[in-house]
């Protein structure tokens, strides 16, 4: 391919005074109404559910700090690509509750307190004693024992009623691992091992051995802001909505997602598109009426004496105006002929001297009327008839 080719294919790759803004808007918006609410199980697994779909969308650019299903994408280092190894990362993520542990659990009424059995083959692949649960158990007005793999927790206030309550509580303590990380799955992607979970704790994960800090990443574009800036939250964003629409079959360029998350992160920050967001933020009073609250925009421009200066868009359309887009961009200004120039003639070959003559005759300036001599009698009459001067 020449370079002119080349040139001609990337030369314009918009229109000047294109509203890409507008276009992005339905590239986007149109595909999303075709979205099923629907979840999707991670390849080869049956246990962890993501939401995708129209609520995975809704989520991203609505830009919600707390998802439906957080999930991670724990990579590790090489010196822990085994499946042995791999398995001993995911066990130290994984939260373990104590009601993971416990085979079998009593109350008893008499003496006021909770009997439970825990599983003792667990509590070994955990590298977990009954020292280290009982220090995990930090309630007040409780006294625990154990021994072995049985282990006492007694009310010091005689209260029956409240002993179930100080069962469930007991049930939900955490002893090890992440909170928050319910599942994790253990997969081999493209020759390494990865670790995939359900929620997310970056900050910690980031701090176990193993895990290689440069590649693991959650879909939660808050995490990502916090633990490693901005960028990473937009590509979080970009990656995630395209991939929630490629699953689902719908083909939207990337320009336009990349284009919104742009516009969601070039504060440093992350901003819903919304009337909590982007949107209630437009210059525009009519533009931000349009959105969403109509007469709470309208009431306080009238009570700030709020003037519009009709600079965008969507407030042109709604005044019925040109849009300062395209061609209504920029005023056209030329000169237009009266009347309609004649077609030309084909030239035809003259003569020499036909040509000259012509020429002589466009050259030669029109004449000027010369003015009219006076005579030289009327004009010594006129001299004597003039009044003369008086002297003062």
């Amino acid at each position: 391919m020449c370079m002119n080719e080349q040139i001609s294919k990337t030369k314009h790759l918009y229109s000047p005074e294109e509203a890409i803004g507008v276009i992005a808007a339905q590239s986007l918006s149109e595909p999303a109404t075709q979205m099923t609410m629907r979840t999707y199980h991670f390849a080869g697994t049956a246990g962890i559910q993501v939401t995708l779909g129209l609520p995975r969308i809704i989520e991203i650019f609505d830009a919600r700090k707390e998802l439906a299903t957080p999930t991670m994408e724990v990579y590790l280092t090489k010196d822990y690509q085994s499946a042995g190894k791999a398995k001993k990362v995911a066990e130290n993520i994984k939260q373990v509750k104590l009601r993971d542990l416990v085979v079998s659990d009593v109350i008893d009424l008499t003496n006021l307190e909770i009997i439970a059995k825990l599983d003792s083959k667990m509590m070994k692949d955990l590298e977990l004693d009954i020292e280290k649960v009982k220090k995990a158990i930090k309630l007040k007005k409780v006294k625990v024992e154990g021994e072995g793999s049985e282990l006492r927790v007694a009310s010091t206030t005689i209260d029956v009623k409240n002993l179930h309550k100080l069962k469930y509580k007991l049930m939900e303590l955490h002893i090890k691992g992440i909170k928050g990380v319910s599942q994790v799955i253990v997969n081999k992607d493209r020759g390494e091992w990865v670790i995939n979970t359900l929620g997310s704790n970056l900050k910690k994960v980031l701090k176990i051995e193993g895990v290689d800090p440069y590649r693991t990443k959650c879909n939660n574009m808050f995490e990502m802001l916090d633990v490693f800036g901005v960028e990473a939250a937009r590509n979080t964003i970009i990656e995630q909505a395209k991939y929630t629409l490629d699953e689902q079959g719908l083909n939207v360029d990337i320009r336009y997602i990349m284009l919104l998350a742009d516009l969601m992160t070039f504060t440093g920050e992350i901003k819903a598109i919304g009337r909590y967001g982007i949107a209630g933020e437009k210059k525009s009073i009519l533009a931000r009426a349009a959105f969403e609250e109509t007469k709470k925009h309208l009431i306080s421009a009238s009570i700030r004496n709020d003037r519009d200066e009709l600079s965008g868009i969507v407030e042109n359309i709604m005044m019925n105006q040109v849009i300062p887009a395209g061609t209504g961009s920029f005023d056209l200004v030329g000169h237009i002929p009266k009347e309609p120039m004649a077609a030309a003639k084909p030239e035809t070959s003259k003569p020499k001297k036909s040509a000259e003559k012509e020429s002589k005759k466009v050259a030669k300036p029109k004449a000027v009327k010369a003015e009219k001599k006076v005579p030289a009698k009327k004009a010594a009459k006129a001299k004597k008839t003039a009044p003369k001067k008086t002297k003062k």
